[in-house]
């Protein structure tokens, strides 16, 4: 086991809203962000989580998000971006860069470059791009920096926005629901894409007692793995996400009978629904079952910033108490392995819990938060 850090800052842009406790009420509510959003080609399905307003071309509004994500995050944690003992981690899928001609033309780290210069970092930003799971490695890679001594404050951060290109290939690869996104439910047929941004800022756990920081959590540990089963599917016997998970509870020096909470990655596609089920089953199967939920029937599915925009939603679920339901679940599969909150919030008294992430290639990472009681 190695020294945790300290979660003193966090921010979000989604399809609903901004404000952490405003966003957190809808989600308790019930309430999605998906509308209609017109495209030139043919798709499975016209909706989207989009954050108004969609005018402005994709790269600046990559970077519009991450800009101001990043600056209310700092802005929570009462810190400010030049700090000589700060490190920007910044993680997206792709971007802008299927959907710009200039960004193609340039390194897909570019956008990093030029977000943490507006924003006043002293150093380059390290900058990744590991498909669905970049927000959560951004984590991850932030708290190793920590750990290492190369850092007392990394701002963490995944960012995503929607575009004609991303909607096309999941019509085309079938993975976009014709209907609405249903995690875990019976009848799920696929997920619908959104955008956004989240944001961590974590700090040595000295670092932040110095400055009596506002502590919102504490950050446990990692665990990544990568199964390569394929560019797309996921693996059946879901080995990456399982040792993903054991990995994660291994460096927080916890069990799985300490998990009481996880926020799932719950894309509502069969294959990964499946196989994500599979590894709880492994998990968490010999024991006590954590609460599970998931939110991308809320926020769509945010790609890049998926990592960071859950790892913040389970946070609130454990400082809050109360874990919001899933949105569209109204006829879980039966063989789920986990209780499922469906219709209304559930109320519990967890302290420590567990986000996942499932990415294209195999990219496999969970992250472990506690909240003080």
């Amino acid at each position: 086991m190695v020294a945790p850090a300290a979660v003193t800052g966090a921010a979000w842009s989604t399809a609903l809203g901004h404000g952490l406790d405003a966003v957190w009420r809808r989600l308790l509510a019930g309430e999605h962000g998906f509308v209609e959003v017109a495209s030139p080609h043919r798709l499975r399905n016209t909706l989207a989580a989009v954050i108004p307003p969609h005018g402005e071309g994709p790269a600046l509004r990559l970077r519009r998000l991450a800009v101001e994500t990043l600056g209310r995050a700092l802005a929570r944690a009462g810190l400010v971006a030049d700090g000589a003992d700060t490190r920007f981690v910044l993680g997206t899928s792709l971007g802008a860069w299927l959907d710009d001609a200039r960004e193609r033309e340039l390194p897909l780290h570019t956008w990093a470059d030029e977000v943490a210069r507006e924003v006043g970092a002293r150093e380059a930003p390290v900058s990744l791009s590991t498909a669905c799971s970049s927000g959560s490695d951004a984590i991850l890679v932030g708290a190793e920096l920590i750990r290492s001594g190369a850092a007392e404050v990394c701002v963490c951060a995944g960012v995503d926005v929607l575009t004609p290109s991303k909607r096309l290939a999941h019509s085309a690869l079938s993975t976009m629901s014709p209907t609405r996104p249903r995690a875990f439910d019976a009848r799920h047929d696929g997920m619908l894409l959104g955008e956004g941004a989240g944001c961590l800022v974590l700090e040595s756990m000295k670092h932040a007692r110095g400055r009596e920081a506002p502590l919102l959590a504490v950050f446990r540990g990692a665990g990544s793995a990568n199964d390569a089963a394929s560019m797309t599917s996921p693996d059946p016997a879901a080995t990456g996400a399982r040792l993903a998970m054991e990995r994660a509870l291994a460096d927080a020096g916890v069990a799985p009978v300490d998990i009481g909470v996880v926020n799932a990655h719950g894309s509502a596609t069969p294959a990964n629904d499946r196989a994500e089920a599979e590894a709880l089953r492994a998990l968490f199967g010999a024991g006590p079952s954590p609460l599970v939920f998931a939110t991308k029937g809320a926020f769509g599915h945010t790609l890049g910033a998926t990592g960071t925009m859950e790892a913040i939603a389970l946070i609130l679920a454990l400082r809050e108490g109360v874990v919001p339901p899933v949105a569209g679940l109204e006829q879980p599969e039966r063989d789920f392995p986990c209780p499922l909150p469906m219709g209304r919030p559930v109320r519990h008294e967890e302290r420590l819990g567990l986000s996942l992430t499932l990415g294209f290639g195999g990219f496999d990472t969970a992250l472990v938060f506690e909240v003080p009681r």
